[in-house]
């Protein structure tokens, strides 16, 4: 295949600095942790919580969302590993599953809030982070193109990516340009995030509904995006693992959502409880009082001979 346009891939994927080499993996998941941070504290401050609040979650999410997306990867491609007794450690070189780092992160991040925050604001701070997990998430594919990793089929498209051949999957060697699927997913996110604050800003949704438009908005583009990837991946069914985990992730995400909102119109509507002391219901009316008959109520006697007018 002959393509004119191209996106090309970065020479290297990182840079030194004397004896030390920073990898532009792990910048880039920096930076995503520091512009989650940025926009939770923004969010959450806003919504009369405490901004700081989020370093204390931030401190244990993202370690637990690292942790989770390294295990989600080995378990699920262990092919993959490399072949060194720090194998199992190299994240630098990549090999983070983003559905073991969201269960990570969200696990650590809500260990943090059940020792600070009463349930009904637990939900609410969960809505004022999701933006910014999903600006995470598109700078942490910046990372996967210094890696020349995470790319589709073979593609002529003038926004296609090129791909050393070192890089290109077994059976690829004759192609030179392929699907920048990471490109799309952060342009995916960048675009879910701005509708959901969007969303929360013009719509009256009841917390946690905008996370779980977030797992279900981001696990419906993997649906689309695992059609077109073609790094290696465990099959189940002909499709690849990540599939079927993206297929349940948005059936679960829509389920929660359409739950929680019910839920809110069934409170709205149901009736107000009897006050205290009160045996009366309700919706009982009260009986209108009698009329007094006070001396002073009475109409006065017309006096006799006056005149008519």
């Amino acid at each position: 295949m002959t393509t004119f346009a191209y996106i090309p891939s970065p020479a290297a994927n990182g840079f030194h600095i004397g004896p030390l080499f920073f990898h532009a993996y792990g910048i880039m998941y920096v930076l995503a942790v520091a512009a989650a941070i940025f926009v939770a504290r923004r969010r959450w401050g806003k919504a009369g919580g405490d901004p700081d609040l989020v370093y204390d979650v931030a401190k244990w999410g993202f370690p637990a969302g690292l942790v989770g997306g390294r295990i989600y990867f080995l378990i699920t491609t262990p092919s993959q590993i490399p072949d060194h007794w720090w194998g199992p450690f190299a994240i630098w070189d990549g090999g983070l599953g983003i559905w073991g780092g969201i269960a990570g992160g969200v696990a650590g991040g809500l260990w943090v809030l059940n020792r600070r925050l009463p349930r009904d604001q637990i939900v609410r701070f969960m809505d004022a982070g999701t933006p910014g997990l999903l600006v995470a998430q598109s700078i942490g594919r910046i990372g996967n193109y210094f890696n020349q990793e995470l790319f589709g089929k073979p593609s002529t498209l003038p926004w296609a990516l090129k791909i050393a051949p070192q890089f290109r999957p077994p059976g690829y060697a004759q192609f030179a340009t392929f699907q920048p699927t990471f490109l799309y997913e952060i342009i995916w996110n960048l675009s879910l995030a701005s509708f959901l604050v969007w969303l929360g800003h013009h719509r009256k949704i009841k917390p946690p509904g905008l996370f779980a438009l977030y797992i279900a908005g981001y696990s419906g583009f993997r649906i689309f995006e695992e059609t077109l990837r073609i790094d290696y991946s465990v099959h189940i069914l002909g499709m690849r693992l990540n599939f079927w985990v993206a297929l349940i992730g948005t059936l679960a995400g829509l389920t929660w959502f359409v739950v929680i909102q019910r839920r809110r119109r069934a409170s709205a509507e149901a009736p107000a409880p009897p006050t205290a002391g009160s045996s009366r219901p309700a919706h009982a009316t009260t009986k209108p009082a009698a009329p007094s008959r006070s001396h002073s109520a009475r109409p006065q006697s017309r006096p006799r001979g006056g005149r008519r007018s």
